[in-house]
């Protein structure tokens, strides 16, 4: 039998041995690599074949460690080349935090101001409103508050038009607002656009070689580039897929400049994997040396403009927030108690999600070529399961009944669309009197013309939107633009006046799920009057 004081004295130094043999082994056992979902491979395929994405290439970081770079899958239907860890992806809005991230290491110098007026670096810049005008920060063109609706003056530069930057931006002051400043979150691209621009005039770089000097370069983002033109099918890039009437196929690649600072970075897996890295780590590199400061980090990441929450459908029911809102070129909410920072973005062809727990010091990165956001979605959210413990919620699943119940809903919309058709009616004039040419205060000139017994639709300054007019009902005709990648078809209802001439156009898509970036609904187009001297 052990004595009381026997006892007392020997488990103090068992203790101490087993802490001497803790130390021992936490000096010379090496720092093990944090663990992947073991069924990762198998999920990615999974989610491949369920989705229908030829290919993707994923990033994880975890710890301070990149745990995950590769590729999955074909870069194209139809060939063998695979994707790997340096295929190019278009990342579109998810460049827009490197936006933001250029604007903060000017005024980290001191060059700018976040609640100063734009007015201040580009005095002829103007909005509709004279007050916003003098209003509008450099803060407010990156959190989608500015009044602006949806996607306006998305038509300014997609599809790709003959407009330069600086016109889509002369042209802002001529958009209505659709609600009151600092009011409402509504997602726009333009003032991105503007952001650029205050860039370039600050600077004196332009923003591609100032984001790829100061932000790519010192990341080391070696393979990613700067231009929606950079990399359009040649080399190691990923090819653009998207269901068009009902198949699957390559599709037309974004390749205009205009809105690079919107969205126009291409990158991959391993440079993703070391962005994410860097943002997780507030700004600062492996060395210790700094992309940008730490008080830049807390300002990229502070909720600025709240956003509306709204019941998910009952299969994504945990991933209901408590917070959302937007921040500088990000994205925040929760999930599972922990802060979410994430970003979504799309493209002809490409569609991307960044997601970072700060909290676990995790990031993912899901990079596709087809536009499924279901796919980057259920990925996603099966990867921070893992690293949270959480039980294991099955997201394809869930995913695939949630898009199948949207686009039974569709479909549903669409049939009731044609069910209330009066198809027995006629317009009320003859198909001459509608062509000619309109004109929309912000967007420039549309012209309709008979060709062959049919009306055909074009607009001036994009090549791509030229469409047929079908006769729906009265005078209501259905544009259908002969380019069918753009998956975009519109009403054209025309109004009268007493005397029978047109008085207005107006335009609406016809399927619920057209882009919101085709804002044909914010037109308003009126024949064109003979004037002389004055520009459209």
């Amino acid at each position: 039998m052990i004595s009381r004081s026997r006892g007392r004295l020997a488990f103090p130094l068992f203790l101490v041995f087993l802490a001497a043999l803790s130390w021992a082994g936490a000096q010379s056992a090496p720092q093990k690599l944090p663990q992947a979902p073991p069924d990762l491979d198998a999920t990615v395929a999974r989610v491949m074949a369920a989705f229908e994405v030829p290919g993707i290439s994923l990033a994880i970081v975890k710890d301070g460690r990149v745990v995950v770079a590769k590729g999955y899958g074909v870069r194209k239907l139809g060939e063998i080349a695979p994707v790997d860890g340096q295929t190019l992806f278009g990342i579109a809005s998810n460049t827009k935090i490197f936006t933001a991230t250029a604007l903060g290491l000017l005024v980290e110098e001191g060059k700018i101001a976040w609640d100063s007026p734009v007015i201040d670096y580009l005095p002829w810049f103007q909005m509709w409103d004279p007050y916003v005008t003098r209003e509008l920060t450099v803060r407010d063109l990156l959190v989608h508050r500015s009044g602006l609706g949806l996607g306006a003056g998305d038509l300014l530069w997609w599809p790709p038009s003959t407009y330069d930057r600086k016109e889509i931006m002369r042209r802002l002051r001529f958009i209505k607002p659709a609600t009151s400043f600092r009011s409402a979150y509504a997602y726009d691209n333009v003032l991105y656009l503007v952001a650029g621009e205050l860039i370039e005039t600050v600077s004196g770089l332009n923003w591609e070689d100032f984001v790829g000097q100061r932000i790519l370069k010192k990341v080391g983002m070696t393979t990613s580039e700067v231009r929606f033109s950079s990399d359009a099918n040649k080399g190691n890039v990923a090819g653009t897929h998207a269901k068009v009437e009902g198949a699957l196929r390559l599709v037309k690649p974004m390749d205009s400049d205009n809105t690079n600072p919107a969205g126009g970075i291409n990158s991959n897996a391993e440079d993703m994997a070391k962005w994410m890295l860097v943002l997780l780590n507030e700004g600062r590199l492996a060395d210790g040396s700094r992309v940008y400061s730490e008080r830049t980090s807390r300002e990229l990441t502070t909720l600025v403009t709240p956003i509306p929450i709204s019941a998910p459908p009952p299969e994504l029911a945990a991933l209901r927030p408590n917070f959302q809102g937007y921040a500088l070129g990000l994205n925040i909410h929760d999930f599972q108690g922990k802060k979410v920072v994430t970003h979504t973005g799309g493209l002809p062809g490409y569609l991307s999600k960044v997601t970072l727990l700060p909290e676990l010091n995790l990031g993912i990165t899901v990079l596709t070529n087809q536009e499924s956001g279901e796919a980057f979605s259920s990925l996603t959210w099966h990867i921070v399961d893992h690293y949270l413990v959480a039980p294991a919620t099955d997201w394809v699943d869930s995913y695939l009944k949630v898009k199948a119940r949207r686009e039974a809903r569709t479909a549903e919309a669409m049939k009731k669309a044609a069910g209330a058709r009066d198809g027995a009616s006629k317009p009320s004039l003859a198909l001459e009197k509608y062509a000619g040419t309109y004109t929309d205060s912000w967007y420039g000139d549309i012209t309709i013309a008979l060709e062959g017994g049919k009306l055909v639709l074009s607009f001036t300054k994009t090549p791509a939107l030229i469409g047929d007019l079908e006769h729906w009902q009265y005078d209501t005709f259905i544009v259908r633009w002969r380019d069918r990648e753009l998956r975009a078809d519109a009403y054209l209802t025309f109004a009268l006046n007493p005397d029978g001439t047109i008085d207005q156009a107006k335009m609406r898509a016809v399927s619920p799920e057209t882009d919101f970036s085709f804002d044909f609904h914010d037109l308003l187009l009126k024949p064109a009057k003979k004037r002389q001297g004055s520009e459209t």
